[in-house]
């Protein structure tokens, strides 16, 4: 398959930018793989394609309030720091992007408040820098969550507000790390959740950090020359024990969003069980793909020519997928992170 193969027309106004309210009022649109037949729910109908036994795979990653503004010292001028990933805990080492970035060069300090700042360390790229937070500044995820914004996707043509703070993020968010959403979680509610339970279906964490490689554009039409950011994951050992009695017993895994697929496809044993680890990931699924582990997919729709759209095609087949989108365009789906829901059976 080749770049061109996942491009189609996404008007602007299909773009989401807003939640649903409540978020599990979203649709659904449902494939069905074995009859090739399309169905329209909502979200909080998820409940009637679960079964005892089930497990439901979620990645905990919690976003980070990533866009902090600050003042470079001596002449004053505003420069945004998006912090992106820790690098050193016992430094405060971080690496992060500037802009404008002509003004930040090493040896440059950085004030947020009177608390807070940072000193460039390296360049990394023409707008990644390597930064050292102030030692006195104590937990630096903390700080970041009490003055910094919540990093909206580069899509959605607005300036954050007070609610996205809470919107995006999925009530599954537990370890900070991420610069964008989970987004398929985004559609789980509490109350959902608990009657999810209540069917006696399981609910297992992962761990994948989103970076900004999320959004960045394939830039090659041979998919196999395509790189992916390496990403940090985690399978934690009871998961991997959950998951692997439910495929003994033959009952469904249903993985929510393609990074949590991603984190447990980077982590299979030989024949097909998940496997405990944790570390990086720079795994990229696009058809043809034998998935050993997830065996339904709940996603949303994604950018033309994203990786995103091409795990959800080597999940449900290309055609199918984009039959699917073209319908969803035509009936009125919600685009992108903010937007309806796919379940893919």
């Amino acid at each position: 398959m080749k770049l061109s193969d996942f491009k189609y027309n996404l008007p602007k106004t299909s773009i989401a930018k807003h939640p649903a309210n409540p978020r599990d009022k979203a649709k659904m649109m449902v494939l069905n793989r074995a009859s090739g037949e399309i169905k329209e729910n909502k979200f909080s109908d998820i409940v009637d394609y679960l079964q005892k036994g089930d497990v439901i795979a979620v990645n905990e990653t919690k976003v980070m309030q990533a866009r902090l503004f600050g003042k470079k010292e001596r002449t004053n001028a505003k420069i945004e720091v998006f912090v992106l990933r820790e690098l050193n805990k016992e430094e405060n080492i971080w690496d992060v992007i500037v802009d404008p970035a002509r003004k930040v060069r090493i040896g440059n300090r950085i004030y947020f408040n009177d608390k807070l700042w940072c000193e460039v360390i390296d360049n990394t790229t023409s707008r990644g820098r390597t930064v050292r937070f102030n030692d006195d500044a104590g937990n630096i995820f903390e700080a970041i969550e009490k003055i910094g914004h919540t990093p909206l996707p580069p899509y959605i043509k607005r300036d954050a507000v007070a609610s996205d703070k809470e919107d995006y993020q999925t009530v599954f968010a537990q370890i900070d790390g991420s610069v964008a959403a989970p987004t398929a979680g985004l559609h789980f509610t509490p109350a959902l959740v608990k009657k999810i339970e209540k069917a006696g279906v399981k609910i297992v964490p992962v761990i994948l950090h989103i970076g900004l490689g999320t959004f960045r554009p394939v830039e090659v039409e041979d998919l196999t020359k395509h790189r992916m950011d390496s990403e940090f994951f985690e399978i934690p050992e009871e998961t991997s024990r959950v998951i692997n009695k439910a495929l003994e017993d033959k009952k469904n895994i249903f993985v929510v969003g393609t990074s949590t697929c991603r984190a447990l496809e980077s982590s299979v044993t030989a024949d097909g069980f998940a496997k405990p680890s944790f570390g990086w990931t720079d795994k990229f699924i696009f058809p043809p793909y034998d998935f050993k582990v997830t065996k339904k997919l709940i996603t949303n729709f994604h950018q033309p020519e994203s990786t995103l759209l091409m795990l959800a095609a080597a999940f449900a087949d290309y055609d199918f997928i984009m039959k699917a989108y073209k319908k969803a365009l035509k009936d009125g789906y919600r685009f992108l992170s903010y937007g309806d829901s796919m379940l893919i059976l």
